[in-house]
């Protein structure tokens, strides 16, 4: 007959807790690191590839495991298994000062590159250095938010900066290639549709079989370019990206 381990003895290292209140008790589950956004993200479905102990806990850190009433009282379910899914679904995170630190830190250096990969001085055409935005960041005051991506936080950035003008800044334009069939309509939909979304136009042909345009457009534009060709066009319009992001050689320095 196995002895059973008093809870107070229960050891665990490199742990993540994942947090719950409910019914005014304090419920914690004992997971390993990153499954936990594995398995909100149902990249991971097995629990017991999520948890280090399959408990639900009162105190992970003192190793108190919650009984059946206190699941009864809280979750109307005395079924591990249910209360388990419930906590990891609504519960907090818990991450330790140093790891969230880390961690922030970490998303600052990503949003700064996020900015640099893909604005440049509409000036020179050239990107900024990291070390650029960065100083840029930190003049706006930048709190990073770990509960967001790095990409949505770097979109407010650049917004920012063109707000406030502490640089000259926009994203780095794409070369595309507009291909439309001849026909009646093609002329018009190009002309009062297209070339006002576009940045610059650099090459364009009016009169062969296919009427071409090759321009500079806003990423952001890239969308609603091609819904106007599918649309209007039937789907016989086309959209190439040329260059992804048109940047001159070099960088910005100060």
């Amino acid at each position: 007959m196995p002895i059973k381990q008093p809870n107070s003895q229960i050891k665990l290292t490199n742990v993540s807790v994942v947090r719950l209140r409910k019914g005014g008790k304090r419920f914690e589950l004992a997971c390993y690191k990153n499954k936990v956004m594995e398995w909100r993200s149902n990249v991971e479905t097995d629990l017991d590839e999520v948890l280090q102990i399959h408990s639900v806990f009162l105190n992970v850190s003192k190793g108190q495991v919650a009984s059946k009433d206190d699941l009864n009282k809280s979750f109307k379910t005395d079924d591990t298994d249910k209360v388990i899914q419930e906590i990891l679904k609504k519960g907090e995170l818990q991450v330790a000062d140093k790891e969230r630190s880390n961690q922030l830190e970490s998303m600052w250096k990503d949003i700064a590159n996020i900015v640099t990969d893909n604005c440049v001085n509409p000036q020179t055409k050239r990107p900024y250095t990291v070390t650029m935005i960065e100083k840029a960041m930190q003049d706006l005051h930048l709190s990073v938010n770990p509960k967001r991506s790095s990409k949505s936080q770097a979109l407010d950035v650049i917004k920012q900066l063109q707000e406030k003008q502490l640089l000259p800044i926009q994203r780095a334009q794409m070369r595309v290639r507009i291909t439309l069939p001849q026909g009646k309509d093609a002329k018009k939909v190009l002309k009062e549709k297209i070339v006002p979304l576009v940045t610059s136009r650099e090459e364009e042909d009016f009169e062969s079989d296919e009427i071409e345009l090759i321009a500079l457009v806003d990423p952001g534009k890239y969308r609603i370019i091609n819904e106007i060709l599918q649309t209007d066009t039937k789907g016989r319009g086309q959209l190439e990206i040329m260059n992804l992001r048109e940047k001159e050689e070099g960088d910005e320095r100060f």
